[in-house]
């Protein structure tokens, strides 16, 4: 009688097999990269962690456009800005769809938020319409800046009375503005239960979805396979993550919706839509857009604003220059605001290169071809995933001089006859088709959280047992990197912005938000 494993290997023997005649239309040859196993390919080469640092090596020794083959399924990794931007945006009628994931999709439920669905989903469609409307352009999120202003303002209070919790504080500030904006929540609490939900489900979000996380989203057939088998632990791990993404699409839109019936709700994205009496089908969207928001702004803000301070520690000239343009355009009786920006140049600048310095998505989100694409001289069967190495183009010596280096002034022109580098904009927030709906969300954010620190806060590296420690630069793993928590030494500046930051406190105990 055929045994449990037995019927295991056949299973993944015939999906091995389906794969691979999937594969065979075409033998043209794919890009160059390691040599793979008969059968499965280059299951062993797919890196496990920090997956950008692979892709590089393969760049390095194979070109800009490498391959591998997993199972069956090509993976193309493009290493160069100028192959993402003919791949991804002059073909992106072909390149726009996303890989089919499995676990963080069909089990989980994360394809409600739009970003890993293919580019004609309907869903997609109005998750990004409603966005749009909302946050879509600098103009329409210039709209929301005492709303901006009033929380980072917040947080710069509360970091000041408590530097020790700063990273606490950062995802407290980007969680906060994301949940005012979307849902009219006002975060008050320290460990407020709308924040650790949507904390928790991120944090599942960017381990599901990492490029070769689970092995049946290279082999659907996998998901048929029973619970109580060896090697399917993902299963539990699927159950575990629904329960999270079901509580943040959930939960702060059922709260919402019962204040907008009580008519106690405060102005947001969700109350503006549901006033408009939408149908089930609508009012589906719109909360798939509202999670999307969360999904889409807070992480970009978390990952660049701890870099900036892991930044400014470590380069204390570029605090001094800023504080210089800061005193200069500003002074020093008021902070900074979000119409403040064009006169800031540097620390706009600033902004830029932490966004760049460790970028968030160091890999994007992968996209898969909807067609046979010829490309450089290669046959890049349909179906093939497609990875854009962002961090390599952002690290690239020969576009970034000292690339690995802080160094705001290379977005500027000095006037030595050297161009401005290029912006990294142009990557970091996808390509195409894809670009992050929330972009310039993200982008104020973080320009207001710079502007306000820098302006109040002298920001150094930690001391210990009288002795100054040099902080560890780590980064996490994962679709979403953020540095590994760190220590830094925060104080006021002067005597006048310790003067703005009381003030400040002062105020949130008014209002009830200190």
């Amino acid at each position: 009688m055929p045994s449990l494993a037995h019927f295991l290997c056949l299973l993944l023997a015939l999906a091995i097999v389906w794969r691979l005649l999937q594969s065979k239309r075409n033998l043209k040859p794919l890009p160059p990269g390691p040599k793979g196993w008969p059968l499965i390919g280059n299951v062993f080469d797919m890196p496990v962690s920090h997956q950008w640092k692979t892709f590089t090596e393969w760049g390095q020794k194979w070109g800009d456009i490498t391959s591998v083959t997993v199972l069956g399924q090509p993976v193309i990794v493009l290493n160069s800005a100028a192959y993402m931007s003919s791949l991804l945006e002059k073909h992106s009628s072909a390149s726009s769809d996303r890989l089919s994931l499995v676990v963080a999709q069909n089990m989980v439920g994360w394809d409600r938020i739009g970003v890993l669905e293919n580019h004609d989903s309907q869903n997609l469609k109005d998750v990004r319409r409603l966005m749009a409307k909302h946050i879509g352009t600098r103009y329409t999120v210039a709209s929301h800046s005492d709303l901006l202003e009033q929380e980072v303002s917040r947080f710069v209070a509360r970091v000041g009375r408590n530097p020790e919790r700063l990273i606490e504080e950062v995802r407290r500030n980007a969680g906060a503005i994301i949940l005012n904006l979307t849902y009219g929540y006002h975060v008050e609490l320290d460990e407020d239960p709308m924040l650790k939900v949507a904390d928790e489900a991120m944090q599942s979000f960017s381990m599901l979805t990492a490029p070769g996380a689970f092995i049946v989203d290279f082999l659907p057939l996998l998901k048929y396979v029973p619970a109580w088998c060896p090697g399917t632990q993902w299963k539990a791990v699927a159950k575990r993550a629904k329960l999270l993404a079901d509580a943040m699409f959930n939960e702060p839109f059922a709260l919402t919706k019962k204040q907008v019936a009580e008519g106690s709700a405060l102005p947001s994205m969700v109350l503006k839509h549901l006033q408009s009496n939408p149908t089930l089908e609508q009012e589906m969207a719109i909360k798939n857009a509202a999670a999307a928001m969360y999904a889409g702004g807070s992480d970009t803000t978390v990952s660049a604003v701890c870099s900036f301070f892991l930044a400014m520690m470590c380069y204390p000239e570029v605090q001094e220059k800023a504080r210089q343009e800061l005193d200069f355009v500003i002074g020093e009786d008021r902070l900074p605001r979000l119409s403040d920006r064009d006169k800031l140049p540097y620390v706009h600048a600033i902004c830029l290169e932490a966004l760049r310095w460790n970028p968030v998505l160091p890999s994007g989100f992968p996209h898969r071809l909807s067609e046979d694409v010829t490309f450089e001289g290669y046959f890049l069967p349909k179906g093939s995933v497609v990875i854009a190495n962002v961090w390599k183009t952002l690290h690239d010596p020969e576009v970034h001089r000292d690339p690995f280096a802080f160094k705001p002034e290379r977005f500027l022109a000095d006037g030595s006859g050297l161009q401005p580098e290029p912006d990294p904009r142009n990557s970091v927030f996808g390509f195409g088709r894809r670009i992050c709906p929330g972009m310039h969300l993200a982008e104020a954010t973080i320009f207001l959280v710079c502007a306000m620190s820098l302006a109040v806060f002298d920001i150094a590296k930690p001391v210990e047992d009288g002795s100054i420690v040099d902080p560890d630069i780590e980064y996490t793993s994962g679709t979403l990197s953020h540095p590994r928590p760190f220590k830094c030494t925060i104080k006021p500046r002067s005597e006048k912005a310790n003067a703005l930051l009381q003030a400040l406190t002062n105020m949130s105990i008014t209002q009830g938000t200190a």
